[in-house]
């Protein structure tokens, strides 16, 4: 496994959990009522607390793909950008 197969897995990684993110950010702020009417039916929670609750979720969420998706890529491009000037042959940017 060299370092671009692990820099495709990062960067896949980032877009679909940037994505999922993106979607339940949409959903919740489109859909809230109705999540909120779902999630009721299962446990009795305010409205204040489930707003509370969910802003939390994403936030964390956001922080879990930021510093385990994004970060480990942006690395990975940033040490293969690297390795690629210095190559023999290679042009260096410096």
């Amino acid at each position: 496994m060299n370092i671009n197969v692990i820099r495709a897995f990062f960067k896949w990684c980032t877009i679909l959990n940037g994505g999922l993110l993106i979607f339940a950010s949409l959903f919740i702020r489109f859909a809230g009522d109705w999540a909120f009417g779902m999630h009721r039916g299962w446990i009795p929670i305010a409205r204040d607390a489930f707003n509370g609750e969910i802003y939390l979720l994403l936030g964390f969420f956001k922080i879990i793909v930021i510093a385990f998706n994004l970060v480990p890529y942006l690395a990975l491009v940033i040490v293969g950008r690297d390795q690629v000037s210095n190559k023999p042959g290679g042009t260096s940017v410096a």
